[in-house]
């Protein structure tokens, strides 16, 4: 039903493939960035989920130059995966978090392959700013540029739970600037945060009618050496399980329009690191869990998408 694929959603990585005629696949860089929320600029303790990581695949080093990670993550995927094209990705920690001459100069380095066909950065909307969206939009004429913004939830009280240091209108604020300066922008929403499935939906139509270019959704997961795994040792917190999440990922689908690209559905649990919950560790099996119960409904993504203004 999406780009020419039996899958009732927008698949992102799908929709490359149909945009540019060939596989393409992000290679995950790590630039040394650090974030605000981490170094004592607003907090030192971090958002409750982080690790070390800094939510990061750890596919490459930080030890490694920039271009070395781009030019290994060629090699790899275009080996596994007979990618064909690629798109640079800034993933661990806040992207944004330097002053705009160094960060041109990052950007810059990670483009000098002619494979590269995009960019992607990661960041939060608190570490963005006009100069930094002018050199971001710089690139969209190239390369096909995106912004991933960490947001987690729309509900104040939740981000205020997990220490995320910023508020729903801090990202509007940046959403609107960046949108504005034309740069795609993909937000990064946490399933099972203290909320309830209504609360979750509330933030699937809030972004539904702000029409996002794609959406990332995550699992809350406990990893080692993370506040959130202490919290689940002293019993703080119940995860959801695997039909729950299921469940809810297709109800969170069904608001978005199918327009909005879906980046992430699963992931793989990182599971020398993972606590719990362990099920996640099966990415594939999730993901045809996934595509049963939109068989089953008969639905697919934006079956229940409503435009307000």
């Amino acid at each position: 039903m999406f780009n020419n694929t039996d899958k009732r959603y927008n698949q992102f990585s799908a929709h490359l493939k149909n945009k540019f005629g060939v596989k393409v696949y992000k290679i995950t860089l790590d630039a040394g960035f650090s974030c605000p929320n981490r170094d004592g600029t607003i907090s030192t303790g971090g958002c409750i989920f982080c690790d070390e990581g800094g939510s990061f695949s750890q596919a490459h080093s930080n030890l490694l130059p920039v271009e070395k990670q781009v030019e290994e993550g060629i090699k790899t995927l275009s080996g596994r995966f007979k990618a064909q094209k690629f798109m640079s990705y800034f993933q661990a920690f806040s992207n944004t978090y330097k002053p705009v001459k160094e960060l041109e100069k990052i950007y810059n380095s990670a483009l000098n392959y002619p494979d590269i066909i995009g960019l992607s950065i990661g960041t939060r909307p608190d570490c963005i700013d006009d100069e930094k969206i002018k050199l971001i939009s710089s690139y969209k004429d190239d390369y096909y540029t995106w912004i991933e913004y960490g947001l987690q939830s729309i509900h104040d009280k939740t981000l205020k739970k997990i220490n995320r240091g910023h508020n729903f209108e801090c990202f509007l604020k940046a959403y609107e600037k960046t949108k504005e300066a034309g740069i795609n922008v993909c937000v990064h929403v946490i399933f099972g945060l203290w909320e309830t499935h209504d609360e979750i939906m509330q933030t699937a139509k809030k972004l539904a009618n702000l029409n996002v270019d794609g959406v990332k959704i995550h699992m809350l997961c406990a990893l080692e050496n993370t506040k959130l795994a202490q919290i689940y040792k002293e019993g703080g917190i119940d995860f959801m399980s695997e039909d729950e999440y299921v469940t809810t990922v297709c109800n969170f689908l069904e608001y978005l329009p199918q327009t909005t690209t879906i980046h992430r559905l699963a992931g793989n649990g990182l599971s020398n690191e993972l606590i719990a919950p362990k099920w996640l560790g099966k990415k594939f099996d999730c993901l045809n869990k996934i595509d049963r119960e939109f068989i089953n409904r008969n639905s697919y993504q934006g079956s229940k998408f409503i435009y307000k203004k």
